[in-house]
């Protein structure tokens, strides 16, 4: 794991805590004046060293600034990093650069909705989707399934049009896929992009 997954899989354990989770959203409502120690152990109806622990905590990870004399306020910008941190690791995002036409038809990784058939887009995501299963040569349903499953729910939607657009064709048996087209050249693929997400 990367340190910037360690780090977001850090900020949500940290936020999974609901006392530390009520204090962000405290803050978050002060808005730039942010709050003391004492004002938000008001606020939450908790002892000031409760309080305390849970700012320690979240400034700890990022997601909240001050000292223990003055305001502290909410940085909800480190929730934003953490976010594309993970969105960094998620399989896909090599290709969602390389195909930006198609980014908006998923969050964080996952492929949330399918262009309208025959449109410039669903041809994009099916060339796609084809490139991120890396197939070499006939390739079981099954493993077909899991491959897509780390991108989208939906994998027999995804697989079905795959062959609908002509990129994977079925063995008469219907358990085996192949592919049926070459996939065009695509300078952005040549060589890993060193954009980000």
């Amino acid at each position: 794991m990367s340190a910037e997954a360690a780090h977001a899989a850090e900020v949500l354990a940290q936020l999974s805590d609901p006392g530390r989770l009520r204090a962000l959203a405290e803050l978050v409502r002060r808005g730039k004046d942010g709050t003391t120690v004492a004002e938000l152990a008001h606020a939450l109806d908790v002892p000031v060293p409760k309080a305390g622990h849970a700012l320690a905590r979240l400034k700890a990870i990022g997601v909240v600034t001050g000292t223990g004399t003055g305001a502290y306020r909410a940085r909800l910008d480190a929730l934003r990093e953490a976010a594309a941190d993970l969105d960094r690791q998620q399989p896909i995002s090599r290709l969602l650069v390389v195909y930006p036409e198609v980014r908006n038809l998923f969050s964080h990784g996952r492929l949330t909705t399918f262009p309208p058939p025959l449109s410039e887009r669903w041809e994009l995501l099916s060339e796609m989707l084809t490139r991120f299963l890396d197939l070499d040569g006939p390739c079981a349903e099954e493993e077909i399934n899991r491959r897509l499953s780390a991108v989208t729910d939906d994998v027999a939607g995804a697989r079905r049009m795959l062959v609908d657009a002509g990129w994977l064709e079925r063995d008469r048996a219907g358990t085996t896929y192949g592919t049926s087209r070459t996939l065009p050249t695509r300078e952005d693929t040549v060589t890993p992009p060193t954009a980000t997400v």
